[in-house]
């Protein structure tokens, strides 16, 4: 089983640093097609956005609260510290430096490309530092991705059942709705947002072994009980 996990794993990483990178140095040459489709896509978000002032108060609320940077590396750390307590000190390492390598990960690549935030005549929020990658996408793909590895692992028993249906769902919400909100409140372009998911899958995938880190799942009834 192991074995089969390395060999999907293996590929799968490569392909997407090949896809993160072929993006990268569009983004850096200024490629005109895919400005023309961030363009399109902000463009029309924004204009939505303006005109629409309620909804664009609640993008606010769930970019700024719920799906800030700071409130999932909180939630990291609220993981971390279980796992720590249920004895599984390396799976805990290996989540915190996944957190931490999104970080310094995301700063490096702002700095190094340097992409321009959009400008809008009548802004709706404001945003500091580069757009390139997005690091509101890239923190909620690495703790939303290795919670939902959490959560599958071991055989849960029938409340376990329901976190192990919830805690995919969530996660797909907040990843995805995060994204959008970048975009529709025009700070981030849509190619930044898919830097930060292609660079969170990375991250994730490189912080499982053989599996989101060894031993029973926390929604698992038994701490004695099967791994997979």
């Amino acid at each position: 089983m192991r074995g089969d996990h390395v060999r999907w794993r293996t590929p799968l990483v490569c392909a997407l640093l090949l896809a993160l990178a072929v993006l990268t140095a569009l983004v850096a040459a200024r490629w005109g097609p895919l400005l023309s489709f961030d363009g399109r896509i902000s463009r029309g978000l924004h204009s939505h956005a303006v005109s629409h002032p309620g909804v664009t108060g609640l993008m606010r609320v769930l970019t700024d609260w719920v799906w800030d940077p700071w409130a999932m590396r909180a939630l990291a750390a609220v993981a971390c510290l279980w796992l720590w307590r249920l004895g599984e000190g390396p799976c805990a390492l290996r989540f915190a430096l996944a957190v931490v390598a999104a970080s310094a990960v995301s700063q490096g690549l702002k700095a190094l490309v340097g992409r321009e935030r959009p400008v809008w005549p009548d802004p709706v929020d404001s945003a500091d530092y580069a757009a390139y990658p997005s690091g509101h996408a890239l923190t909620a793909m690495v703790v939303c991705g290795l919670l939902v590895g959490l959560a599958l692992r071991g055989s849960p028993g029938p409340s376990g059942r329901i976190v192990l249906a919830l805690v995919p769902l969530l996660a797909a919400v907040s990843v995805l709705g995060v994204g959008f909100t970048r975009v529709y409140l025009g700070v981030h372009w849509f190619s930044d947002v898919l830097a930060g998911w292609l660079l969170g899958a990375v991250l994730v995938m490189l912080a499982v072994s053989g599996g989101v880190c060894s031993g029973r799942s926390p929604v698992s009834p038994r701490a004695d009980g099967p791994a997979r």
